[in-house]
């Protein structure tokens, strides 16, 4: 087998875990751009309770993220993956037939509680070799970005014949089907990646949550999810004011996504390769600033407002995307897991906090006040990423070791921590793992394991 590529076995996993990701995500996004529009019929419809409504989730996931990881790795992964796509169905059945909007800000919720996302990528990680892991993760990014673009569209055009009940009951057909995709097509498996790499750690949690470097990201993150859903509090109803009637707003969102696509791949293929990857970062969060600036100013002109939602999603689009790699590359040998944990609850917490604040500010300052409070946000955010180190072409490499003699222990690190790359060598000797941070250009995988073979 070519450990330059996925197996059938690993791809059909992968696919199949991506698109219960997918479904998920979908029923999450595809309220955001239409609830301030046809929520107004809800009793208690305020631009306050509208943020909730939009934002409640993230809080629930934010708490349950990394217990419920921890759970699956007790009680295995589908399990858990299953109990959560059921909540997740009763949350958005909850949704559906509230007549106020405190009912569907309960459901919404309880949508949240179903937090399967670190059990989903643990399973992953779980049937896919070690240097595959990256392209089965990374497929799952990419299906939470074509969800996003999916649920901009879906939205806007279902809304009109189906209202807010149908798109919660499509929501909630959405968690059935993951259940059976889950259930279906994706094989049982008895083994389990190394822990430190895919399940939060509780004894890692306080120490990382303080790590500098990782800091710096998970502000970012939080930024980031707590921009975008407060822009969605009151964007729909500024589209409205422009003349652009509830089911025409697709047609600046899709536009603009489909190019923001585009216009990040040189983005992320010239950072990679020209080791930029903190330029183009801070690129973004200004150009993020911007964006949000020229959105505050912007009152009549539907070409002005795509240009705008052009480069707000293009920026968006390349953080979503370089946040995670980079949490990958800067969390020390063996931590992945956990960083992945405290890095998933910020992003969440930023999406509670969004509504909150997007319902708050266009109450009292309106659109125009929260877009330029956003962009302030986002030169905060520009200010402390200045300390940030670029990741370059860095790694974690995982290999399985049975060393258990102390003494041997401190000899192997020492042999390892001295090959060309590495930069860091933890052995954790009741799990039968070895982690090598290292440099992707210089380190040579086989002089590890010819180490490890000889000892």
């Amino acid at each position: 087998m070519s450990s330059d590529a996925l197996s059938p076995f690993e791809k059909r996993t992968a696919i199949s875990l991506s698109l219960v990701f997918a479904l998920r995500m979908l029923g999450l996004f595809m309220i955001m751009p239409v609830f301030a529009i046809y929520g107004q019929h809800l009793i208690g419809y305020s631009p306050l309770w509208v943020g909730f409504a939009i934002g409640a989730y993230g809080l629930t996931q934010a708490l349950l993220q990394i217990p419920a990881g921890m759970l699956s790795d007790k009680f295995g992964r589908k399990p858990i993956i299953y109990g959560g796509l059921i909540l997740f169905a009763i949350g958005s059945l909850v949704a559906a037939f509230s007549e106020s909007v405190y009912g569907v800000t309960f459901g919404r919720a309880l949508q949240g509680t179903g937090a399967i996302a670190s059990a989903i990528l643990a399973l992953a990680a779980d049937v896919t070799r070690e240097q595959q892991r990256p392209k089965a993760m990374g497929m799952i990014g990419v299906s939470i970005g074509l969800a996003f673009a999916v649920a901009m569209v879906a939205g806007p055009v279902l809304a009109p014949f189906i209202g807010l009940h149908g798109l919660f009951l499509i929501t909630a057909a959405g968690a059935i089907l993951g259940i059976a995709i889950v259930h279906y097509l994706v094989p049982n498996v008895v083994n389990k990646a190394p822990r430190g790499e895919t399940i939060p750690v509780p004894s890692l949690i306080a120490s990382l949550a303080k790590q500098p470097q990782l800091l710096r990201l998970n502000l970012g993150i939080f930024i980031l999810h707590l921009s975008l859903t407060a822009i969605f509090v009151t964007l729909p109803l500024l589209l409205q004011h422009m003349h652009l009637a509830a089911n025409e707003h697709w047609k600046i969102y899709l536009p603009a996504l489909l190019l923001s696509f585009l216009l990040i791949v040189p983005m992320l293929i010239i950072s990679s390769k020209k080791q930029k990857n903190k330029h183009f970062y801070l690129f973004s969060i200004l150009l993020m600033a911007l964006s949000l600036i020229v959105m505050s100013v912007t009152k009549e002109s539907i070409i002005l407002m795509f240009v705008v939602m052009l480069l707000f999603f293009t920026a968006f689009n390349f953080l979503e995307a370089s946040l995670p790699a980079f949490i990958s590359m800067l969390a020390p040998a063996g931590t992945k897991g956990t960083a992945m944990g405290i890095y998933s609850t910020h992003q969440f917490l930023g999406a509670f906090f969004g509504g909150i604040v997007g319902g708050l500010s266009y109450k009292l300052i309106g659109s125009s006040g929260l877009f330029l409070c956003l962009a302030g946000l986002m030169i905060i955010w520009f200010l402390l990423s200045l300390g940030l180190q670029n990741p370059s072409k860095i790694r974690t490499f995982t290999f399985t070791t049975d060393i258990k003699d102390k003494h041997k222990t401190e000899n192997v690190i020492s042999q390892l921590v001295a090959l060309q790359g590495a930069l860091e060598v933890v052995i954790i000797a009741e799990e039968q793992t070895v982690y090598i941070k290292a440099n992707t250009q210089t380190f040579q995988q086989q002089e590890a394991q010819h180490i490890l073979s000889d000892s």
